[in-house]
């Protein structure tokens, strides 16, 4: 694990591990416990980084669809346990949980019915 020069907004200190760079030594850490439950097999297909579009819904006369408005990326997506159930996390301090952050979230688990773990 080896700190970047550059610090985050809200303290938080980038670092890298494996040539990959994450906005927190929090965030590492929780890679580097996931990657050992990966080698464990007690989860599966971790990803990085996952991204999620977001949309508004919109009416022009009798014409319905969708805009996108913006994305939301997670920290981590991976499958758990024996039934591969979908687990995806974000990790937040308690200053990152902004309004922003907040909203973001609850459109994603309203549009794409998940739920997102903060650790």
């Amino acid at each position: 694990m080896t700190p970047l020069r550059r610090a985050h907004k809200y303290g938080a200190i980038a670092t890298e591990v494996n040539g990959i760079r994450f906005h927190s030594r929090k965030e590492s850490r929780r890679y580097q416990e996931l990657l050992l439950l990966e080698k464990a097999g007690e989860i599966r297909k971790l990803e990085l980084q996952p991204k999620f579009p977001l949309y508004v819904p919109v009416l022009l006369g009798s014409i319905a669809g969708r805009v996108p408005v913006g994305s939301y990326i997670a920290d981590f997506r991976y499958r758990s346990g024996p039934k591969g159930l979908l687990v995806i996390e974000d990790v937040k301090s308690t200053p990152t949980k902004t309004a922003l952050y907040r909203l973001k979230k609850k459109m994603v688990e309203a549009t794409y019915n998940i739920v997102i773990t903060e650790v």
